[in-house]
């Protein structure tokens, strides 16, 4: 007997891709826009992107080491044949131990081990993979009210619900996180909440730090909730302006109080504090997750490049790392007093304005009076393209909150790329767009 196969009638419409629920919810970054503005006009000053400084990459840093690599057989062996999923044991002891001393703390008392840590590609994937293993369509993640947008934007296409905690100059307000847990578990909304999310030092985009009593805090905060939950929050703490600290001394992670290594995935990266193109990043993890995380980064890539991770691990081991990290210290330094002192210059004068004083990263946080708006459909966003300048609406940075509207009279300002004369300047152009809409 034959099988006839039957035809489908013949269209001239293409038939609809069934992508899933986080592609179609996936949106892109409004920040790669302005990039393209950027990029098609090089007279326009960018204090948009959050790129690191060009000047300072260290490509003569790296240059001997890769030829170092490569000239030992058995060395270039290692470094080019493939790695293991959660990086190559000495590796990791070395991170380890270089987030012991970041603590100043003393490795026997420290929280987890090296067999606790996990090398991924860039901080931003091992923050997406603890999303993925952590996160159920409409579960709840607590963040920062400005946060890192990037991030919140890929848990709301998870399906997850962002719920934010206002920030004042010490960081995330502990009472207000305290009020939102006890309001959710009044609810009946506890089962929902996996992690609360935190930017720890010097925020993407507001440049605060949180304190260190809000860190101790904070950390209290989550493990008593867990408790009235029956399950762990986790406490997301992201780490990735640490080193970029240029005034004063950094506080100690919010980890170093997770003396059981139970609630608090450490996330930190090599991004900023060396090489962006090297895109390893690297996390501390409470045991039990390190398992899933291993397995879902497993089923993506076997384990990040293990050629960048020899670079690093030699870099780290020679001294190069920390040299570098002073190098980018001072330049980031005179970046920041840079902006400062244009605001001082240029907005002093203006009412109703201020912004936040970073002690390092790579941005400052711009309040303008309530009747400005600085979203790319208010009238200061053209103003200061035709001044040629160009900066992140502030808009961009709330996270999707259901419950809150966010304010559209804020600005950041990112100072990584630009030159001192281009800052200055850009400033400059800023504030007189700034006062040419309040007239």
């Amino acid at each position: 007997m034959q099988h006839v196969i039957s035809q489908a009638p013949v269209t001239h419409l293409p038939l609809p891709l069934p992508l899933s629920r986080a592609a179609r919810h996936a949106a892109e970054q409004p920040i790669s826009e302005l990039i393209k503005m950027a990029l098609d006009d090089p007279e326009l000053i960018s204090l948009a992107a959050g790129l690191v400084d060009f000047d300072t990459l260290p490509g003569e840093t790296v240059a001997p080491i890769i030829q170092q690599i490569l000239s030992e057989p058995s060395a270039a062996r290692a470094a080019l044949q493939y790695g293991t999923t959660e990086g190559f044991a000495a590796f990791r002891n070395q991170l380890y131990n270089h987030l012991v001393a970041l603590d100043d703390a003393a490795a026997d008392t420290y929280p987890g081990s090296p067999d606790d840590i996990v090398v991924t590609t860039g901080s931003q994937q091992l923050l997406n993979i603890i999303a993925e293993v952590l996160l159920d369509a409409d579960d709840i993640v607590i963040a920062g009210w400005p946060s890192y947008f990037v991030y919140t934007s890929a848990l709301t296409a998870y399906g997850a619900t962002v719920r934010a905690v206002d920030l004042d100059e010490h960081g995330m307000i502990a009472e207000k996180l305290d009020k939102l847990l006890r309001g959710l578990y009044a609810a009946g909304q506890m089962r929902r909440v996996k992690f609360v999310y935190v930017v720890s030092y010097h925020q993407n985009p507001t440049g605060i730090t949180l304190s260190a009593e809000r860190r101790k805090q904070i950390f209290e905060i989550v493990r008593y909730w867990s408790q009235k939950a029956g399950h762990r929050i986790v406490l997301l703490e992201d780490a990735a302006y640490r080193e970029l600290t240029y005034e004063g001394n950094a506080p100690a992670s919010i980890k170093s109080f997770d003396t059981k290594n139970e609630y608090v995935a450490l996330c930190q990266t090599f991004s900023k504090p060396f090489a962006p193109g090297l895109k390893t990043g690297y996390g501390l993890l409470p045991s039990d997750l390190v398992e899933p995380v291993k397995l879902s980064k497993g089923g993506r890539d076997f384990g990040s490049s293990n050629f960048n991770m020899h670079i690093i691990s030699r870099a780290m081991a020679s001294g190069a790392f920390d040299q570098h990290v002073g190098v980018l210290r001072r330049a980031y330094a005179a970046k920041i007093r840079a902006t400062l002192a244009a605001l001082e210059e240029h907005f002093a004068g203006i009412e109703g304005v201020s912004w936040t004083r970073p002690t390092g990263g790579l941005y400052v946080w711009l309040t303008l009076p309530e009747s400005v708006d600085t979203s790319k459909q208010g009238p200061l966003f053209g103003h200061a393209i035709k001044q040629g300048v160009l900066f992140v609406p502030g808009v961009y940075c709330y996270p999707n909150d259901p419950t809150r509207e966010p304010p559209k009279n804020t600005i950041r300002l990112a100072v990584g790329v630009p030159k001192l004369d281009q800052i200055r300047e850009g400033i400059a152009r800023l504030a007189s767009a700034v006062k040419q809409v309040l007239g």
